[in-house]
């Protein structure tokens, strides 16, 4: 049985990984081979489409945290949960982030993510 919520932090350490290659051995241990990626802003498949995309919101995003915000909640081979992300001053001081986002994912039968639904609740223009 899939622990959903470790799932969730594992996936959102990929997006803090700022190593090319620990970030690339993430994103294999994650995701399936042709996991697909979709957001308003990314439609990516493979774990060259996700590491790509990863890599682009971070240097968008230079120097920022993406955390978890709030609970996991899972069925069947599927979780949804609430992120985050804003510079650690941001996280220290207890201010609204300025991305927050709200994930779908779906898992095979081995827990590991095959797609990813993404929407974004709040990002600056």
């Amino acid at each position: 049985m899939t622990d959903y919520t470790a799932l969730a932090e594992r996936y959102v350490a990929a997006f803090n990984e700022t190593d090319p290659a620990a970030r690339r051995a993430r994103v294999a241990e994650l995701f399936t081979d042709d996991a697909r990626y979709t957001d308003p802003l990314a439609d990516v498949a493979g774990h060259d489409g996700v590491d790509g995309f990863l890599a682009a919101a971070q240097q968008k995003l230079a120097g920022w945290e993406f955390r978890l915000l709030g609970d996991v909640d899972a069925h069947h081979d599927r979780a949804r949960f609430r992120w985050q992300a804003a510079p650690p001053e941001v996280h220290a001081a207890g201010s609204e982030a300025p991305v927050v986002g709200f994930d779908v994912v779906v898992t095979d039968g081995e827990g590991r993510i095959a797609q990813v639904h993404g929407f974004l609740d709040r990002f600056p223009a």
